[in-house]
């Protein structure tokens, strides 16, 4: 027997949305505050990539050292831009929603919030006993300072208003009477909450596009000049013009650090870190002397340089097999410890008729432990030493790839210098020359320099940004601490008496209801003279 299919009585086919219906669905689903805070929740998990995963525009070398160590993976996360989160397509449309999102939410209210201060307060009850802050006593009459019915209502008006509320008089067929209401300023504080969001994000939009971030190391004796390859590494931002450089420079004359040397627990620590530099506006302005120190940049155009490190900088001077200048100048070491025994790597692939490379470690106060190695006592250059290891062959550097300047690749090069070989490992103090084995060349230790970090960072949102998280801070704290109450104060005639009863009801949470509630009857009680001390009060719970 075939199964027949009935409709409910009364029932209904829902009708097609159609393609407007279903675009304006859409809309309000994506203006709803739920779905702002759900994006404002996906954007910072999707941020989570980037500090997990190298990003190319910072560390191009490090992707590329990622994407050898994981052949499998590396290349399906390149696909999903993971080495490239902050401009992926995905992390952009999820901005992108989320402040659309914010101004649909936003402009309803604003109009919706635009409309209620033009609206008078609500009408006046006509059973003020149920609200839940309730109160009324008797006026004491044939006196001759008894206010009449007028003097009554004025008064409750100016006590209203004189705290802080709105009010208006009414006098309909409830009896005369006077409505207020306060705490619009607590929507206001969360729409100024709310624009100060849309502002951030536009802010780091603005940030994001037109600024940039560079770094660079100066030793001492050396100029930086603010143009694009004069930066060690450089991350503009995407729409970044480099022909907008503002053509400063810095040359660093001296770096100074002051060490304890009076505690014993932290002896050698260093106290303050000191960079004398001149600084040249434009390149047609005189050069000012000024001083860089950590957490003091120095504010160029737009521009903060800031002090992020500093080591030594031996002056090295190597000759090729041929006798020629294959390097010459001052080569950065990393420092490792405290006493900055510092991570040396040079490389010279202009030396003939092989490419050299040295890696090893300098001593600003050089010292033999008891296992006969080479350790640094102090972070001062008392007696500089280079140990140093040396390689020949191919340096890797024609590949194309980045390579890491403190990272020496000896895959495709053979030991000169070592301990393990007869010719033993190279020790240099400053103003000595040692020749390589083989006639492969020399190496000369120079002098000594000092070198700072520097990092560069133009982003012209950053003021917008502070000013609109200070705003919706401000926000914030007027939404949640400003109360939404309203007031009645009605005048009643029964039984040839005259009465005023006021009541309080509250617009959502608020704790000091009841302590609103006691100080207006205070400020009544002043106001009008009782016809007995005994005061009918009550309070009625919504």
């Amino acid at each position: 027997m075939a199964k027949q299919q009935r409709k409910l009585k009364g029932s209904q086919d829902a009708p097609a949305l159609g393609f407007v219906g279903f675009m304006r669905w859409i809309w309000t689903q994506l203006t709803s505050m739920p779905t702002a805070l759900f994006l404002l929740l996906l954007l910072a998990v999707a941020a989570v990539p980037g500090s997990i995963f190298p990003q190319r525009a910072s560390n191009p070398e490090t992707v590329v050292q990622y994407l050898d160590q994981h052949p499998v993976a590396g290349p399906w996360l390149d696909r999903f831009q993971m080495f490239e989160v902050y401009s992926s397509v995905w992390f952009s449309a999820i901005y992108i929603l989320l402040f659309v999102s914010l101004v649909g939410c936003i402009i309803p209210r604003v109009k919706k919030h635009a409309q209620a201060l033009r609206t008078p307060p609500p009408r006046t009850p006509a059973r003020l006993d149920r609200l839940p802050q309730y109160a009324s006593h008797e006026i004491l009459e044939g006196e001759s300072d008894t206010p009449d019915d007028d003097q009554v209502i004025e008064d409750s008006y100016k006590i209203l208003k004189k705290r802080g509320y709105r009010v208006e008089r009414r006098d309909d067929a409830s009896g005369r009477s006077v409505s207020a209401e306060r705490g619009y300023t607590r929507e206001i504080g969360n729409l100024v909450f709310h624009i100060s969001l849309i502002g951030v994000l536009v802010s780091a939009a603005i940030g994001g596009a037109f600024g940039y971030t560079g770094q660079r190391v100066l030793v001492e004796g050396e100029t930086f000049v603010n143009s694009l390859v004069a930066y060690d590494s450089f991350t503009p931002g995407n729409t970044f013009n480099a022909d907008k450089l503002p053509g400063y420079s810095v040359k660093l004359d001296k770096f100074d650090i002051v060490f304890d040397r009076e505690s014993e627990s932290h002896f050698g620590q260093p106290l303050d870190f000191t960079a004398h530099v001149q600084v040249r506006k434009t390149a047609q302005s005189d050069p000012v002397k000024q001083e860089l120190k950590v957490n003091h940049p120095l504010r160029i155009n737009g521009a903060d340089v800031y002090l992020v490190g500093n080591g030594y900088a031996p002056v090295i001077t190597v000759r090729d097999g041929k006798g020629n200048v294959s390097y010459s100048g001052p080569a950065v070491s990393v420092p490792q410890d405290s006493v900055y025994t510092s991570m040396f790597v040079l490389k010279v692939p202009d030396a003939k008729p092989d490419q050299l490379g040295f890696q090893g470690f300098l001593l600003p106060t050089a010292l033999v432990d008891e296992n006969g190695f080479g350790i640094s006592g102090d972070p001062n250059a008392i007696n500089p030493q280079l140990h140093l290891n040396s390689f020949y062959g191919n340096l890797g550097l024609d590949n194309g790839n980045p390579q890491n300047v403190f990272v020496l690749d000896t895959e495709k090069m053979k030991k000169l210098n070592s301990r393990e070989l007869d010719a033993g490992g190279i020790i240099l103090e400053a103003g000595q020359t040692y020749q390589l084995p083989d006639g492969k060349g020399s190496i000369s230790f120079d002098d000594l320099k000092r070198y700072v970090a520097l990092d560069v960072n133009y982003d012209p949102g950053k003021l917008p940004i502070g000013i609109f998280a200070g705003l919706a801070l401000l926000g914030l704290g007027v939404s949640l601490f400003t109360p939404r109450r309203r007031v009645w104060v009605k005048l009643k005639h029964e039984d040839g008496k005259r009465n005023i009863e006021y009541a309080l009801l509250a617009r959502g949470e608020d704790p000091r209801l009841e302590r609103e509630a006691a100080e207006l009857q205070k400020i009544f009680d002043k106001a009008w003279p009782l016809a007995s001390q005994e005061q009918n009060q009550g309070a009625v719970n919504g």
